[in-house]
Order: C-alpha cells, then structure tokens, then sequence
C-alpha cells in the first residue's frame, strides 16, 4: 500500500516530513518572515511615480505632526503616568475585587461600561489605561468593556453629535455603546472563559501585597490626575455659551487646581519635601502668568518637575515613575507607527491619502449591509480625535451617506483606530485583539443597518 507524503530530502528514509522541516516557519518566526516579506513588497511596489502618492506621503506626516503636537503632551503623558500610578500603588487584589474574572459582574461592567462618561479620551489615550488596570488583574471582561467605552461613551460627543447630527442619532449613539461595552465584554470573557480562568488561577496563587498606604490616598492621586486629563482636553464647544463653554474657558484654572491637589497629595502621602512642591508650583504658575496663550509651557514644566520629583522620592514614586517609563517605552513607538500608516493610506480629516475618499462616500451610501460594513471597516482603521467624528460625518452625510452607515461609523471609528488596534495586539495578543475588533465592526454593522431600516 503507497501513501502520499511530503517528505524534505526526497524518499530518504531518515528524512523529516515537510511540515515538520517548515514548523519553525509557522511560529514567530514566520511571522518576521512575512513582515519582512511586506515591507519589501510595500518598497518595491510603492507607487512613487504617481500623483497620489507623494501627497499620501505628506498626508502621512503631516497627522502624525498633528497627533504629535496635539495628543502626546495633552493626552498621553497624563495617561502614562495615570497607568503608573495604577500599576504602582493600587493594589493586585483592590483591582481583581472589582474587575477581575471573579468580581461580581454587575460592579465590574457597570464601572467600566459607563467609564467613557468620566473620561474624554479618544482610541489611543485609553490605552495606557487599559494597559494598567489589565496589568493588575483585571478579567478580561469588564478590561474590553473599559477600552470600548474609554472613548465610545464621550458624553461631550454624544451631545455634540445630538446638536449637529440630530437628536435621533444621538441617543441611538449613546444606547448602542453602552450596550456594546457589555456585550463585547461578556462575549471576550466566554469565549476566553478557559484562559481567563487559567489566568485567575495564577493570580491567585501569587500572595497578596498589603497597601503601603490607605485605599483613600491613591483615589486622591488619581482622582486629580484624571482630572488633569481631562480638562487640559477639554474640546471648544460650537456655541459660545451654555455649560460646556463656560467650563472650557475655565479649563486651565481646572487643570491647576487639579495639579495643586496632586502637589499636596505628593508632599502629604509621600513625603516629598514642602520646598521641592512649593518650588515646582510657583516655577509653573510664573510661566503661566508669562505664557498665558502657550499653556503648553507651564504644562511641560510641570510634568518634568513631577517626574523630577518622582525620581529623587521614596520607594513608591521610583516605582511609579519606572511604570509610566514603561508603558511609554511600549505604546508610544507603536502608536507613532500606527498613525503614519493611517496618514499614509487614509489622510487627514479632509485630505487625501492613498485610498481616495470618493471611495469612501460613493461606498456608504444607502443602508445595505454592504455599505453599512464599509463605514464600520474604515471607520475602525481611521484615527478621530475626540469630537473630530461629528464634522466629519456631517460632511459625509451631505455627501449622500446614509444614517445607518452613519451610525456605524460613529459605532465602530472613536473606539477603534489602526494605532489602536496594533498597541492592544501588544498588551494581550492577536487572537483576542482579532475578536475585540470583529465584535465592534460586528456589532457596528448591525445597528447601523437596523437603524438606517428604521429611521432613514
């Protein structure tokens, strides 16, 4: 009797079966195989010759300037040392008792679905955050619904889109992703239900650490440092009244009302010196006085002297600062990455990369499922600032889109971007990255098509 087999070496008897000779192929390092393989292909095929390309190539660095100058300062410095700050003084049991895989599930979803209330982050400023609370055992579960919600659930965006885009698509924003960040949340954790229990498994085998200091203390810091975060990103509503406007031209004597809190809580909870706090707080208020159309300058002096203050402290802080280092080391480059290739294939908000935008609008029309995938596909590869979402549909709207396909983008695109998507690949892999991702799209395309059946 002959069977067929591939075998390396001809019909040598001692040789290896193929696919056991190409294993080494089908692992990582098959993976920089094919990496390697693309950035070839990208190069050798790059169409340089063409019109198009040489703006793409400017659209690709010119976000990435924009999502330098207007993101990293403002938004991802706060989130890093936010991230430290968890990792370094919340407890491994404190995080696991009210996210973890065992925490009671209407505390844990509860708190991370309606996060993005608190928090006006956009795709990329939600990760450090989501890196730490994952780091220190949360379950899988309530950490998926904290990165939807993080930036899908911006009450700002969802009265703004209420305003330009209708009260209708509003409230259809604001319901469907609250319901998402359960949904997505409870399905990550039963379809990782054996690794998540693995996962808890050894965490409890790991004994836990007592709080160097009361549980009140770190919710001070961090109750100031979010509030840093958020309103130095306070967006400039469209009226020049109302609530919104008045916080927003208040917003920086927020912010140094916040970080005056932060100063006192590392001078009381810490032991920094008196003289070290009171000296930073008068070096940034001098230069606020100095610079008061560039806050960036008080801003930037500010995080050096904290970061100046965490490296000569106790302890804690080293540890502290050590984390933030350490989640900016690994998101920050991949981030940066992630955002030039955005650039480079869809352009800035208005501009053209190497995917022309007619394709986009000619795509998104009507409300078949087609074009209702189409609009939840791209918008989770392009990167939005937050509130940037609501003029570009508005646009596209004009431009013959449908309300469903709408209502997919605004459903898919704030909580997904392709820097997003390759920085959570990193912190817990491709698999359970892939479904995150097809969940949102998933979920995206069927609201909007339901949606468009019922009020376009």
């Amino acid at each position: 009797m002959s069977t067929w087999s591939l075998t390396a070496g001809g019909d040598s008897a001692g040789a290896l079966p193929l696919r056991e000779r190409l294993a080494p192929l089908l692992g990582r390092e098959g993976v920089v195989l094919l990496g390697l393989i693309a950035v070839f292909l990208v190069a050798y095929f790059f169409p340089v010759e063409t019109v198009r390309a040489p703006g793409a190539v400017h659209e690709s660095l010119a976000l990435t300037k924009w999502y330098a100058r207007e993101h990293v300062i403002l938004c991802l410095i706060p989130a890093f040392f936010i991230a430290g700050a968890i990792a370094a003084f919340v407890s491994q049991t404190v995080v696991m008792n009210y996210l973890g895989a065992k925490a009671n599930k209407v505390v844990a979803y509860g708190v991370s679905s309606t996060s993005g209330t608190l928090l006006a982050v956009c795709s990329c400023t939600v990760l450090p955050l989501f890196a730490g609370i994952w780091k220190r055992g949360a379950g899988l579960g309530p950490a998926a619904a904290f990165l939807y919600s993080g930036p899908a659930i911006n009450i700002l965006a969802v009265i703004l889109t209420a305003r330009v885009l209708g009260l209708e698509l509003g409230v259809a924003r604001a319901v469907f992703a609250i319901v998402f960040s359960v949904v997505i949340g409870v399905t990550m954790a039963l379809i990782f239900a054996r690794e998540e229990a693995e996962r808890a498994e050894a965490a409890a085998v790991v004994p836990a650490a007592s709080a160097a200091r009361p549980l009140r203390q770190t919710a001070l810091m961090l109750a100031a440092m979010v509030g840093i975060l958020v309103f130095a990103n306070w967006a400039s509503p469209a009226d020049e009244t109302g609530p919104w406007h008045t916080v927003w031209a208040v917003r920086w004597y927020l912010v140094g009302g916040f970080a005056l809190a932060l100063a006192v809580g590392l001078h009381l909870f810490h032991g920094v010196r008196l003289a070290e706090v009171a000296g930073s707080a008068a070096a940034v208020l001098v230069l606020a006085v100095i610079f008061p159309a560039q806050p960036l300058i008080p801003f930037v002096v500010g995080v050096v002297a904290l970061t100046l203050m965490a490296a000569n402290g106790d302890g804690e802080l080293s540890v502290w600062l050590a984390q933030t280092w350490d989640f900016s080391k690994r998101i920050l480059p991949l981030l940066l990455v992630g955002v030039l290739v955005a650039g480079l294939l869809l352009g800035r908000p208005g501009e053209e990369g190497l995917i022309p935008s007619a394709w986009v609008e000619s795509a998104v029309g009507g409300n078949s499922l087609a074009a209702n995938a189409f609009a939840a596909v791209a918008g989770a590869l392009m990167y939005f600032a937050t509130l940037t979402e609501v003029p570009i549909l508005q646009g596209l709207l004009g431009a013959g889109m449908g309300k469903g396909p709408a209502l997919a983008l605004l459903l898919a695109g704030p909580a997904l971007s392709l820097p997003n998507m390759i920085v959570i690949r990193s912190v817990m892999g491709t698999k359970k990255t892939l479904v995150f991702v097809a969940l949102v799209v998933v979920l995206a395309t069927i609201s909007g098509f339901i949606y468009g059946a019922l009020f376009d």
